[in-house]
């Protein structure tokens, strides 16, 4: 069986739609940035207030959202965006 090689419509579509990907990705990195400084804020205040830097409910609720929004691969990306704002326990 051999490849067929798109043509160059094809192509061109192609390349617009990877610009589109990479502005999503900016956007994306952006809103992330802005989601682990204010991740960081709030760890900030509660250790100040004396509290626990960690909320476990809260972190369950965030893992439900992206969980019910995005399915399994969704928990895993919220997990990570929670290590990502509470650092190194």
């Amino acid at each position: 069986m051999t490849a067929t090689l798109p043509t160059a419509g094809a192509d061109q579509q192609i390349a617009e739609l990877r610009q589109e990907i990479d502005a999503c990705d900016a956007e994306l990195i952006a809103l992330v940035q802005r989601r682990l400084a204010m991740s960081q804020q709030i760890g900030e205040l509660r250790r100040a207030a004396g509290g626990t830097r960690l909320s476990l409910s809260r972190e369950q609720q965030v893992l439900a959202r992206f969980r019910t929004a995005l399915g399994p691969d969704g928990a895993a990306l919220g997990m990570m965006l929670l290590r990502q704002g509470r650092g190194r326990l």
